[in-house]
């Protein structure tokens, strides 16, 4: 059943946005306008691989459909941040977006996105994607938070950027680490002796520049392109999380397409992927230079250590449930 509660707020923080899409989209009829116009709200900015494969995404499928499926892509949290973006498209207000271990404020099993310490390479990722957790995962997505996955982008390993040197969890006292609204995140920081603040990454760079929080944690590809090379000074190579997002699109926005339309936009998001995989792997190695070139100093850590510290404390945030997929994926990991 719709539950006005929640929408009423995220309506009245949507509506300049909405005024926004009305005045692009103009007052009179025009002809050549698409029979489905999907608006994709991202995070990140134009230089970003995600942006990138969407526009890819939005060019094929207008060639592909003959011009009766046309994707807008607003970058920069320009329509929404992640979570308005999520119940926005649940309001059939837009319609696409990424989103990854924030769905966990949907179903539990979405942790299991961006658990710490829990993947060690993409090939573990790419296992735990392609097997029963990753099916589950799918499944929940759809049946309790509404939204279809078109498939994964992976993120490269997470990493700790600040203006001290963290070499040792003993290093992260009392320091105040911005960290998505993510519960396992929260959990991880707090049980390595940081402050975790929950923060939207739109606000994170004037944070981080006026001191509001000291460090922040990201893949190489976010932390180059948001700029905090500008406001920190060391990149700490933590590599903490292993992590994907899931490029998503409204449940009922997609059955609203016909048979012939489904099937060309499925075949596109599977491209979608496979081209954003390869701008993945090309840029993942140039931002290191990148972010070296800008001034940030790359620390070597003691990653045992800050796992040791933490892994108790995450096991213990999961609910039975979950611990017993913890377990299994450990015994995957451990036999494979």
């Amino acid at each position: 059943m719709f539950d006005r509660r929640w929408f009423r707020p995220v309506f009245k923080k949507a509506l300049p946005c909405l005024f926004a899409l009305l005045s692009l989209s103009g007052c009179k009829p025009d002809k050549d306008e698409p029979e489905f116009l999907l608006r994709t709200a991202l995070l990140v900015n134009e230089e970003h691989t995600w942006y990138k494969a969407f526009v890819y995404f939005g060019e094929i499928l207008e060639e592909r459909s003959k011009g009766r499926i046309k994707v807008e892509v607003y970058p920069s949290e320009q329509l929404a941040k992640e979570i308005e973006a999520i119940r926005l498209i649940q309001a059939d207000v837009i319609d696409m977006t990424t989103t990854g271990s924030t769905l966990t404020n949907w179903f539990e099993v979405a942790t299991f996105c961006e658990l710490p310490f829990l993947m060690q390479d993409s090939t573990d990722m790419n296992r735990y994607i392609n097997g029963p957790i990753g099916k589950l995962m799918e499944e929940e997505m759809i049946n309790k938070s509404g939204l279809r996955p078109l498939g994964h982008f992976e993120r490269g390993p997470r990493h700790l950027t600040s203006n001290r040197p963290i070499r040792h969890p003993d290093d992260l006292k009392g320091l105040i680490v911005r960290v998505p609204n993510v519960p396992s995140f929260v959990t991880l920081w707090k049980a390595l002796g940081a402050k975790p603040t929950p923060m939207a990454f739109s606000e994170v760079f004037t944070s981080l520049q006026q001191g509001t929080i000291e460090a922040q944690e990201n893949p190489f590809a976010l932390i180059n392109n948001a700029g905090f090379a500008e406001v920190q000074k060391y990149l700490n190579l933590t590599g903490h999380v292993m992590s994907w997002v899931y490029p998503v699109m409204g449940e009922k926005q997609f059955q609203r397409l016909p048979p012939d339309l489904k099937e060309i936009f499925l075949e596109a998001a599977k491209d979608m992927q496979a081209y954003e995989h390869r701008l993945f792997l090309e840029n993942e190695k140039k931002v290191q230079d990148a972010l070296k070139a800008k001034g940030m100093e790359f620390i070597e850590v003691d990653k045992e250590a800050f796992q040791q510290k933490c892994e108790e404390a995450i096991y213990n945030s999961l609910s039975p449930e979950m611990q017993k997929i913890y377990d299994q994926l450990k015994v995957e990991k451990d036999a494979s």
